[in-house]
């Protein structure tokens, strides 16, 4: 009788102490991605990158990883970690990568202050909260929960974190440069791209994985003029060459193009647009050569066709009643992955004319790297893990138009996948590198365990 009394307490309880225990775990996440939001871990704020790679390297060591390397370099850091295999199978081990830096906030701008983390209709905000600190600390999770379950890799596992991917991206170039025997790997597996679009009823749209991504590029275009008194104008004018020079950029068209990413995220577009937008898309896939039809899909889907420049930045003359001595620009270019760097700056040259100079900007490119080839396993595991929440998850192969480190880990002969297991809401923007930026709090949380299911199939 006491047994049956005792089993039918037990049997009572088990879904409270659950739900409890559930609770606490929740809360302690949500306390770790604070801890990190806190930090403002900005170019130039050198200190707070040394709290922040202190606090990941005390969690790191929770999740049984010791060998912990953190390289101080251009007035930042980056963690490099490695989880070794206690019984290696023989094969190289994975790259995770993900980065610790944020874009500057100015607090006048936000409701609320950036760097305090605060929940809000389902949201958690903060700056970093969607790039990247909301994935990078999912990841330390991640790997924390794998620990508490005895998981043993087959394989070493790295993590490269970098403090300057938002600026310089000098950690990710030394890291395949200079420390690259600490982060050789079969390939890599970068948190700061993917993830997933999810209708506001749960129904998934698509989860992306990255294959490749645009280089970008600053040129500086400059035109020089022995200028003179504004009383007697003559025609070989700095400003108007240059205004020339940018207007006849405004107007051109780089040529299409397509890789086995963008072939794949624009079937996915056709597929689910039943109207003339869909149709134009599957007629463009069709006869790819032909430039009016890739030109509307351009206009449609902006800066997934071809290369794409624009001017962002102007300056000239040095008073109101002299002729301009000198008038300068900055075009902005973001690089379809197999045009090189100095074909897009010729092309500019080109276009600009004699009396306007065209130069890459030092330090602003991005490297020049070919797309990442499509792995069946890794596509299988991505959407296995993500079945474990979204039954009907599909993963589509994706080109992103922005750029991250992987980058310069592609160009060093590493391929790379930006995969994530945190998803957003359809029409409603993260405000990632905006005003109160934002990750949903279940994308959050849920992450977690798809990243678990993630790492035990690809390191297992």
């Amino acid at each position: 009788m006491r047994f049956l009394i005792l089993l039918a307490l037990a049997c009572f309880a088990s879904p409270v102490a659950g739900q409890t225990e559930a609770e606490d775990l929740r809360s302690a996440e949500r306390a770790l991605l604070e801890r990190a939001i806190e930090l403002p871990t900005v170019a130039g704020r050198t200190e707070d990158f040394r709290k922040l790679t202190k606090l990941l390297s005390e969690e790191l060591r929770k999740a049984g990883i010791s060998q912990i390397t953190i390289k101080d370099h251009d007035g930042t850091q980056t963690l490099i970690a490695r989880w070794s295999a206690p019984r290696p199978s023989g094969k190289k081990p994975i790259l995770f990568m993900a980065h610790m830096d944020v874009v500057e906030a100015d607090a006048a701008d936000w409701k609320h202050p950036p760097f305090e983390l605060r929940e809000e209709d389902g949201y958690y905000l903060g700056r970093g909260t969607a790039d990247n600190k909301g994935q990078l600390i999912g990841l330390v999770l991640a790997l924390q929960e794998l620990h508490r379950q005895g998981f043993q890799p087959s394989r070493d596992i790295i993590l490269l974190i970098t403090g300057d991917e938002e600026t310089t991206g000098n950690g990710a170039r030394r890291a395949t440069t200079e420390w690259r025997d600490l982060v050789d790997a079969e390939y890599a597996i970068n948190f700061d791209a993917g993830g997933g679009s999810v209708l506001s009823d749960g129904t998934v749209e698509a989860f992306i994985m990255q294959l490749a991504e645009k280089t970008v590029a600053d040129f500086r275009l400059t035109a020089l003029n022995r200028g003179g008194h504004s009383s007697s104008p003559r025609p070989d004018n700095a400003i108007y060459a240059l205004a020339g020079a940018l207007k006849a950029i405004e107007a051109h068209r780089f040529t299409p193009m397509l890789n086995d990413a963008t072939r794949a995220q624009f079937q996915l577009f056709a597929d689910r647009d039943k109207g003339r937008l869909g149709e134009l898309i599957k007629a463009w896939l069709n006869d790819p050569t032909n430039r009016e039809r890739a030109d509307l899909v351009e206009a449609n889907l902006i800066g997934y066709t071809r290369t794409r420049c624009v001017a962002t930045m102007i300056s000239g003359g040095h008073a109101p009643n002299a002729l301009a001595q000198k008038a300068e620009a900055n075009v902005n270019c973001r690089i379809f992955p197999g045009m090189k760097t100095e074909e897009v700056r010729l092309q500019l040259q080109a276009l600009a004319g004699p009396d306007v100079n065209v130069s890459l900007v030092e330090g602003s490119a991005t490297p020049d790297s070919d797309p990442s080839p499509l792995r069946g396993d890794l596509m299988q595991a991505y959407m296995e893990a993500l079945r474990t929440r979204f039954p009907d998850a599909v993963v589509t192969p994706f080109m992103s138009s922005y750029a991250t480190d992987g980058a310069f880990v592609r160009n060093a002969g590493i391929p790379v996948y930006g995969i994530s297991g945190d998803w957003g809401i359809v029409g409603k923007p993260t405000g990632s590198h905006g005003l109160d930026e934002r990750m949903l709090v279940d994308a959050f949380h849920g992450q977690v365990p798809i990243l678990v299911e993630l790492i035990r199939r690809l390191a297992i």
